[in-house]
């Protein structure tokens, strides 16, 4: 979808990349930038790990390939005023979300912002343009998906969802590379924020949230407006600082 609509308007596409967490998480060789696994402790609390896993996967080879256009690969020094613009898709549904480039050579600019576009009219828009089935920005196995996430994998993509079952399997005691530190997981990993195996999560569990956009005459903005966004998001990951609550998990409040 992104080559039919973007070579015709002449904007090309480059896709960086700094390998792949999967492989790097189970590699005990290989240095691991951690990703927020759910944790259950020993003594039953919850607890989430560390997340590293946005700025060595997404921010960190972005800032190379900049560098790379102006000119002045890392170490070279970038001159006062040499810059790149860059646009972010961040919409008014996670306006906190919009920042400034942490480095002078690149400038965040935020044009659904500007338009004042919620999620759901950028829905509305590509929609008009034939593009409805354009799906959001996210990493296949992110700890941060919520159930209608899950599910969509589940039911979309066969193949995607035996590899995500497998990888929440293979995470359980944490990472490789500090396992055979021996600096080893006191608990279990797990991908769904229930803290049971992926394969057996409450994921067809409908939240608040979705009930309340499926609701005749309310506005998909205002029931994600009062939800928990699914997964990632343009630029970086949503975070751990969005609330999640008891029905999310699929329990009783």
């Amino acid at each position: 979808m992104e080559e039919k609509v973007a070579k015709p308007a002449g904007i090309p596409i480059l896709r960086v990349s700094s390998g792949n967490i999967r492989n790097d998480a189970l590699n005990p060789d290989h240095r691991f930038a951690s990703m927020p696994l759910h944790i259950l402790n020993k003594d039953g609390r919850p607890g989430m790990t560390r997340r590293q896993c946005t700025g060595e996967y997404k921010i960190k080879p972005i800032k190379q390939k900049v560098r790379e256009l102006l000119g002045y690969p890392y170490p070279a020094r970038i001159p006062k005023g040499v810059f790149v613009e860059q646009w972010v898709g961040i919409s008014t549904d996670e306006f906190h979300r919009a920042k400034d480039a942490d480095v002078k050579y690149m400038r965040n600019r935020h044009p659904l912002l500007d338009m004042s576009w919620s999620r759901a009219e950028c829905v509305r828009y590509l929609t008009s343009l034939g593009l409805a089935g354009t799906p959001k920005s996210s990493c296949l196995g992110c700890p941060f998906h919520g159930n209608a996430q899950w599910r969509h994998i589940r039911d979309t993509s066969p193949s995607e969802w035996a590899d995500v079952v497998e990888f929440d399997a293979a995470i359980r005691k944490g990472n490789a590379r500090a396992n055979a530190s021996g600096n080893r997981l006191l608990g279990e990993a797990f991908l769904h924020r229930s803290r049971v195996p992926l394969s057996q999560a409450p994921i067809d569990h409908v939240t608040a949230a979705e009930r309340a956009a499926l609701h005749i005459g309310v506005d998909e903005a205002d029931a994600l407006e009062n939800g928990v966004e699914d997964g990632c998001s343009p630029w970086a990951c949503r975070g751990d600082a969005d609330a999640l609550t008891r029905d999310d998990f699929g329990l009783a409040t």
